[in-house]
């Protein structure tokens, strides 16, 4: 698992001005168009079975349910005339979605 540097700076953009710890929990759940969805939020917590990854100080955290969907992957935050958003280059994803939220294994 990565954190891309434009990632960690969103995160610590965020999680500033909200006044919480710089963590990024990314989960997945069942759902979306292609059958599992991505769910990206502040870590409240961080449990011990967690996988914890740090890049420029900014944690990503993920399940261990999660983790087995998504190992491998690199979440990235991409600014564009098209919006902004948090994205997940899975390499274990064999299709996915247009908006890129949802994907299949």
């Amino acid at each position: 698992m990565n954190l891309s540097p434009a990632a960690a700076a969103r995160v610590a953009f965020i999680a500033a001005k909200q006044g919480k710890p710089a963590a990024l929990r990314l989960a997945v759940e069942g759902g979306g168009c292609s059958g599992f969805q991505y769910r990206f939020g502040l870590a409240e917590s961080i449990d011990d079975d967690d996988l914890v990854v740090e890049t420029d100080g900014v944690k990503l955290v993920v399940d261990p349910v999660s983790l087995d969907l998504v190992a491998g992957s690199t979440v990235d935050f991409v600014d564009s005339l098209g919006g902004s958003a948090f994205k997940v280059e899975n390499p274990q994803a064999a299709a996915g979605c247009g908006c890129g939220s949802s994907f299949a294994v």
